[in-house]
Parts: structure tokens; C-alpha cells; sequence
């Protein structure tokens, strides 16, 4: 007879084997010299210039900006001096802190009240999500790393409640988060308002004490050693769509849809219970502040990480509360979508099972880098680990610089003129129209440049 533990067990399993093979195809390219975002080869660009000294922040006259908080380049290049390329340095962190965050939400999981078996969902339903919708795993992005440092935090704050230093360390972590990466900011203000709504007084002398400290020491030595606010740094030109954020939204609910019904009936239920009530108000916050950003040109999913950390928190509450046949049916409901996208979805299991997909990916970026390094002069790159694999210095972050061009809060004539002059040996452009520096910019390479060749990288011009 098949009793309710087995299947439970069997839904833990195959959303095992799916994270297995999406982490397979992570092991395999973190090595190789392929494009997996265009954030790759900016970080590294930043991590490098860390290292050796250079201005992490140039002037506003610079094509290169830096609208991130400085500490996950100085982790990414500590390691990048050992690897030797800065970019397979940010892919070994990032991997490291994916696997972080995983054992820190199982053992959220469990200071919540969850048993071994049921804290095995939230790390395992939030790590095939990331795998099957995303391409944050294994990449250069300090996203991973924020999320880790955060939820150390919350960790240490729900496990050890009566540890002195507890609220103390677990402010220093939130706001070490926040410098790593700004957009991991819904942790700290959930665990706030929740520790008001339980425990005013350690709230109030605790963790909104430490946090506003640490916080304004953090900005102190920021301007201290750079020169600027962070708060100037972090706020560039950015256009915003309505449209943008409701498509994003709704292909955000194929995963958060059914999470976020089992949190709603959980509330409902069990809306006396402190770790219900926790994980209600952190989707809650999560959910809207990722709203927020998600309407903004170039954000990604990335925006909503931390509501789907809640709601796979809120997995585990839920299987956990119900008895009988009734949590492993909830378990399978929860991770159907998942495995259904898995199965039906050629494209990802090609990409993931298929070694031949990212052999031939890794040939073409090789031939591409290659050719880019044979062109002399300095290169533009809209994928800027092709500049940074070629040995080209940076010249211009396109996509911020194109933002500042569309929003009026910098003139293209400059870069118009570096095209119309030929001052660039190579020009590289993702797939697809338009080209991300404005119809000016297009106009003057389609009058300097000619077209060598184009592949599944974009298109490659070199001077007429």
C-alpha cells in the first residue's frame, strides 16, 4: 500500500532530479567561455578595475557606469585574482551562494516548525524555479550572494532568539546584503515590521537600532572612500512600462500562482501563528516592491527572488500543517508547474540534456571572441563578456548609457561621433531590433561600418 510519506517523497525526488539536470548544464558552462547575460561581463569589468585600483565609480561622464554597491566586487575579484578570469570567479560565487541559500531555506524551514522531509520543499521547489525560469544560477551577478547574506540574517535571527548578539549580527548581515546588492531590500523591512508586530520593544531597541546604525556607518564609509552617495550611484535613468510590468507579472504567476493560494488559505487558518504570519507579510512586501521595479526597462525576474523565497517558505508551512493524504497532494499541486514545464518544454530540455547544444554554443562564442581579438583598436560590445574575453578595454555599458540616451539625460552626439570616426576596430550587437544605443548611433554604423557576420550572438561590424 502507498502511504503518504512516499509520495511526498517521490514529489521531493523529482523536483530533485530537475534541479539536478538544470545544475548539470550550470557545472558544464561555468568554465567556458559562453555569454550567459550581458550583467557577466559588466560585473567583471567592475571586479577587475577593484582590484587593480581604478575608480569602481567614474565620473558621470563616463560610458561605463556603476549603479551596484561596491562589496560583491571586491568578493568576485578576490577569487578572480585566483581563477584568473573575473568572470568565471563571479560564476563559482554565485553557484556558492545558490547552494547557500538552499541549506539556509531548509533550515528556515525547520526553526519554523517544518520536519526534515518538509524543509527539503522550499530549497528544492525555489532552486528548479530559478533553473527552469531564469539564468541567475552559476551567473556573474551578485544577486545570489545578496540573497544568501540576507537570509544568514533571518536565519540567525529565527534559530538562535535568545542569543545576545542575535538581533546585533542579524542587522549587520541585512544591511551587508543591501551594500552587496540594493535590491534585496524586502528581507530587512519584513523582519522589521514582523518583530514590531511581535516584540515592539526588541524591535525598536534591536533591530531597527543596529540596522539604522550599521546602515549610516555603511553610507559614512561609502562616501568616504568613493567620493559620492550610494544613493546617487544606485538611481540612473531607467525608462518604465505598464505594459512591461504586467506581462512580466503574469508570467511570474506560472510559478507563484498556486504558492500564493496555498498562503492565502494558510493565513486564513493559521493567521494566529507567528511563522504564518511572518511569511504572509515578507510575500507580501516582496511581492510589491517587486512590482515596483519589475515595469522598469532591462529588470528581470530577479526583482521578484525574495516573494518566491517567501512563498517557498510558505510551502513548507502549509504540507507541514495538514495531515493524512492531504500534504503530499498539496506538495504535488505546488510543484506541478514545475515539472510540467520540465517535461513539455523542448527548448530547456535540450538546452539541459543535450550536450551538443552547449558544444556548439561554446564553439561559436570561441570563433566570435576570437575574431573580436584579431580586430585591432578598441571594441564595442553590447554583450560585454565578448569585450572582456577579446582583451578589449571597456568603452561603453550600453544598455545604462542607451537608457540615459532614451530618457534625454545624456546627448548621444559623443558616441556618434567615436562610430561616424571609426574609433571602434569591432562592434558587437545582441540579436534583435532596436539597437540598443538609439536610432542616431544605428545610423552612423550603418554609414561607417559593414556588417562581417552575424550568429545566435547578434551581429558583428568592423569598419568599411
Amino acid at each position: 500500500m502507498i502511504k503518504s510519506r512516499h509520495v511526498l517523497f517521490a514529489v521531493l525526488a523529482v523536483l530533485g532530479v530537475v534541479c539536478a539536470i538544470g545544475l548539470w548544464r550550470v557545472a558544464m558552462a561555468m568554465p567556458l567561455a559562453i555569454p550567459l547575460d550581458p550583467n557577466e561581463g559588466w560585473n567583471a569589468y567592475h571586479a577587475a578595475a577593484a582590484m587593480a585600483g581604478h575608480a569602481l565609480y567614474p565620473a558621470k561622464t563616463a560610458y561605463l557606469v556603476n549603479n551596484y554597491p561596491p562589496l560583491s566586487f571586491t568578493v568576485v575579484g578576490v577569487v578572480g585574482l585566483l581563477t584568473g578570469d573575473f568572470i568565471v570567479a563571479g560564476r563559482m560565487v554565485s553557484l556558492a551562494a545558490f547552494a547557500a541559500v538552499a541549506v539556509l531555506l531548509a533550515l528556515i524551514a525547520r526553526s519554523q516548525g517544518a520536519s526534515r522531509t518538509v524543509a527539503l520543499l522550499p530549497p528544492l521547489w525555489f532552486a528548479a524555479m530559478l533553473l527552469l525560469s531564469s539564468d541567475y544560477v552559476g551567473m556573474d551577478d551578485p544577486q545570489m550572494l545578496a540573497h544568501a547574506v540576507s537570509l544568514a540574517g533571518l536565519a540567525v535571527l529565527l534559530r538562535r532568539p535568545d542569543w545576545r548578539f542575535a538581533v546585533p549580527a542579524a542587522a549587520a548581515l541585512f544591511v551587508t546584503a543591501v551594500f552587496i546588492k540594493h535590491n534585496v531590500i524586502a528581507l530587512p523591512i519584513a523582519a522589521t515590521a514582523w518583530l514590531l508586530w511581535e516584540k515592539r520593544r526588541q524591535a525598536l531597541n534591536g533591530l531597527v537600532f543596529y540596522g539604522c546604525l550599521f546602515g549610516l556607518i555603511g553610507l559614512i564609509l561609502f562616501r568616504l572612500v568613493y567620493g559620492l552617495s550610494l544613493f546617487d550611484v544606485v538611481a540612473t535613468a531607467r525608462q518604465y512600462s505598464a505594459e512591461a510590468l504586467v506581462a512580466a507579472f503574469k508570467g511570474w504567476l506560472y510559478w507563484a500562482g498556486f504558492p500564493g493560494i496555498a498562503l492565502y488559505v494558510l493565513l486564513w487558518r493559521f493567521g494566529r501563528d507567528a511563522a504564518v504570519r511572518f511569511v504572509a507579510l515578507y510575500a507580501f512586501i516582496a511581492t510589491a516592491i517587486g512590482l515596483y521595479f519589475l515595469g522598469g526597462a532591462g529588470v528581470d525576474v530577479n526583482v521578484l527572488f525574495e516573494a518566491d523565497i517567501a512563498l517557498a517558505l510558505a510551502m513548507a508551512l502549509a504540507v507541514q500543517r495538514l495531515s493524512g493524504w492531504r500534504a503530499p497532494v498539496l506538495a504535488a499541486v505546488l510543484a506541478a508547474p514545475l515539472i510540467g514545464f520540465a517535461a513539455g518544454n523542448e527548448e530547456w530540455r535540450d538546452a539541459n540534456l543535450d550536450p551538443s547544444v552547449l558544444h556548439d554554443e561554446a564553439v561559436t562564442a570561441k570563433a566570435d571572441i576570437a575574431f573580436m581579438r584579431a580586430q585591432p583598436g578598441p571594441g564595442l560590445c553590447e554583450m560585454l563578456s565578448f569585450c572582456y574575453w577579446a582583451g578589449k578595454p571597456p568603452q561603453v555599458d550600453m544598455f545604462n548609457i542607451g537608457q540615459a540616451f532614451d530618457t534625454g539625460s545624456r546627448s548621444d552626439a559623443e558616441i556618434v561621433q567615436a562610430v561616424k570616426a571609426k574609433r571602434y576596430g569591432v562592434i558587437q550587437f545582441d540579436p534583435g531590433a532596436p539597437y540598443a544605443l538609439g536610432e542616431n548611433v544605428y545610423q552612423a554604423l550603418t554609414a561607417s561600418y559593414r556588417l562581417h557576420h552575424r550568429d545566435d550572438y547578434g551581429s558583428f561590424y568592423v569598419p568599411n
